[in-house]
């Protein structure tokens, strides 16, 4: 029987900074290290992302484009705004501008510093 999704995983070129941004940003921590760059770090929810050496390639322009294209990253309502303004400080690429909707839900599209599209997520009632 599945239980449900363990982990994604982001291909990079620096996988040790970019991990390491991960958990700045969102204070993941670090569960694995293979010692040939690749890791695995786990958030608060226990859903981890598994970061592996790749080669270069282009980014999708558009984050509508088909295929994967972001990753839903969680807080809290009360957070949302400090945690924008975290993610601004360290100047992200900015897809939208953070927003709460009428119905409570707080959205900010971005980029890491790899390029891969994050939602930073925020909801009044859980779906």
């Amino acid at each position: 029987m599945i239980t449900g999704i363990e982990h994604l995983a982001i291909f990079s070129g620096n996988t040790t900074e970019l991990k390491d941004w991960y958990i700045k940003m969102f204070d993941f921590k670090q569960v694995y290290d293979n010692g040939k760059g690749t890791y695995f770090i786990k958030a608060q929810n226990g859903f981890m992302i598994e970061f592996i050496m790749g080669t270069a390639g282009e980014i999708p322009k558009d984050h509508t484009e088909k295929g994967l294209r972001h990753v839903a990253i969680s807080v809290s309502l009360n957070d949302f705004e400090s945690m924008t303004k975290k993610l601004q400080a360290v100047n992200v690429d900015e897809i939208t501008k953070p927003a709460v909707s009428d119905k409570g839900v707080g959205t900010f599209f971005f980029r890491d510093p790899d390029g891969n599209v994050l939602h930073l997520i925020a909801r009044k009632e859980p779906l």
